[in-house]
């Protein structure tokens, strides 16, 4: 999911080159099945809420997911250590296939603005990817597949709608209270516009050594490991073990404040975690997976951005 800077999970397919829009708004799909883009039909729809200048809103067009893309690229590449393939570096764009068959979620800053061909528009300065349960099933699975187990959890609940969060960042001088409230709001009116029931997706820590990260991913296997029925496990060749200390050695004061603010806002929010980490080389980071069934909410937040989402309704 990278937060403040925020983090996203990370997939295989970027063996793929970013996908470009054909004549009728369709693209290929990551494994090459060709699709209308959800964003194409979302006119009308887009916004979810707004702070001030801020806005929050689903992308539109080809356009603007690009403009996510750029953004994606500057935090993940430029301020953080991920390692560009060719066509990243070229374009200046973080973009995989999975772009084009998920909605993109935008913080917009109307007072910041810069001039297109036709009007100023304005900034993008947060975003989060979002894929709901049809969309990916419809063009071959998450992208979340490529670390994790989920097929068994999915298989257990056909009765629940599932969304995969994910390639999520702010950019710099945005990373306070305010845009990550607001890009929260976003999810929650999403959430409850498709009927969503549960939210996955993988947060990251900086670093690829796990000794170094010994103390937080032990806090969070020991303090907030996903029960039984929750559980996802990272795939067999990719698995890190995350109980690198035992319990009664494990100083929550200090654990808690090597954690990236994301993962501990999704602690708030009552997530669990899977079982087991998984190193990302490309991108500089040790990911662990994040299960957040909207039933463990805790009322303080629904009763905050409200239960019809209304708190930042615009």
């Amino acid at each position: 999911m990278k937060g403040t800077p925020l983090i996203s999970p990370r997939h295989l397919v970027r063996r793929f080159s970013p996908a470009l829009i054909g004549t009728q708004g369709y693209f290929p799909g990551p494994y090459g099945r060709p699709r209308r883009a959800p964003w194409i039909a979302s006119s009308g729809m887009a916004t979810l809420g707004r702070i001030g200048d801020l806005e929050v809103r689903l992308a539109t067009s080809a356009a603007e997911v690009r403009r996510a893309q750029a953004l994606r690229y500057q935090v993940f590449y430029e301020e953080m250590s991920a390692v560009p393939n060719a066509a990243a570096q070229a374009r200046r764009r973080d973009a995989d296939a999975f772009d084009t068959i998920c909605d993109h979620l935008l913080v917009v800053d109307h007072a910041l603005t810069r001039r297109g061909l036709r009007r100023n528009r304005p900034e993008t300065v947060g975003t989060y990817r979002l894929l709901r349960q049809e969309i990916a099933e419809e063009n071959g699975g998450f992208y979340t597949a490529g670390e994790y187990e989920i097929g068994p959890l999915l298989r257990s609940r056909p009765e629940l709608r599932f969304l995969e969060l994910g390639r999520s960042c702010v950019l710099e001088p945005y990373r306070n209270k305010r845009t990550v409230e607001l890009l929260w709001h976003g999810i929650w009116a999403y959430v409850l516009r498709h009927r969503i029931d549960v939210m996955f997706g993988c947060a990251s820590l900086e670093g690829t050594d796990p000794d170094r990260l010994a103390l937080p991913l032990s806090f969070l296997h020991h303090q907030a490991r996903a029960p039984e029925e929750w559980r996802v496990a990272a795939l067999g060749h990719r698995h890190v073990e995350m109980n690198r200390m035992p319990a009664e050695a494990v100083d929550a004061r200090l654990a808690l404040g090597a954690l990236p603010p994301l993962i501990k806002g999704y602690l708030r929010l009552g997530a669990f975690i899977g079982d087991g980490a998984v190193v990302d080389r490309q991108f500089g980071t040790t990911d662990v997976c994040i299960v957040l069934p909207k039933s463990a909410i805790g009322p303080r937040y629904v009763n905050y951005y409200g239960a019809s989402a209304e708190r930042h309704a615009a």
